[in-house]
């Protein structure tokens, strides 16, 4: 879907991308980005300890970017994503947020969308299997009127950004059985029952998705 969607591009487009890690979605896209002339905009605070890595992820980051061929593609932004975005002002062609999980970062990542033009693509990531960022998606695209619910392709959902029509928040409902399964799955891996989690088809240890 990332890929699709950075092939959908054309010549100086620009592609933010929200939380980063390692850098493989960076790299999905940043290949993608490369063959319709485009750029990516990595953004990632990077922060310390055992979570996310802090330091030694940002250098395995730009190695993995440098290895990929990629860094006249990619522009590394290790900063908050809701510090950098009140003093941004370039447009944006992609919106992909992958980034901190809980109602309110990722519905201040939603407002980087302002920078979209009419019609511009969003993805997210964990979109039906995080508490906050489906909580998120309940209340600015279900109860919302700037943007219409595509498609998914596993967690990773797609948006654009035009007004919805009750068809476009229907789908929306569509996607909650699947979510309450998502989440039902997380509390049976921390209750330890994977037994019972793999009478719902979840056969690893890890969380789905």
């Amino acid at each position: 879907m990332l890929w699709r969607a950075a092939l959908r591009l054309g010549p100086g487009a620009r592609i933010v991308e929200i939380g980063s890690h390692q850098g493989r979605s960076t790299t999905v896209l940043g290949i993608a980005a490369r063959s319709v002339g485009a750029t990516v905009v990595a953004v990632d605070p990077f922060v310390e300890g055992r979570l996310f890595g802090g330091t030694p992820t940002r250098t395995l980051f730009e190695k993995n970017v440098a290895r990929a061929g990629l860094t006249d593609v990619v522009q590394l932004e290790a900063e908050y994503s809701t510090k950098l975005r009140k003093r941004w002002n370039e447009p944006i062609d992609l919106l992909y947020i992958d980034g901190k999980h809980d109602y309110w970062t990722y519905t201040d990542d939603m407002l980087w969308s302002e920078h979209l033009a009419p019609g511009g693509e969003i993805l997210v990531h964990d979109a039906f299997s995080s508490i906050g960022v489906t909580s998120g998606i309940l209340v600015k695209v279900l109860c919302g009127k700037r943007y219409v619910y595509l498609d998914r392709a596993g967690s990773m959902a797609r948006f654009r950004l035009a007004q919805p029509s009750w068809a476009d928040r229907r789908r929306v409902l569509a996607e909650m059985p699947w979510f309450l399964r998502n989440v039902g799955i997380k509390v049976l891996l921390r209750l330890r029952l994977h037994a019972v989690a793999r009478w719902f088809g979840h056969d690893s240890p890890y969380d789905p998705y």
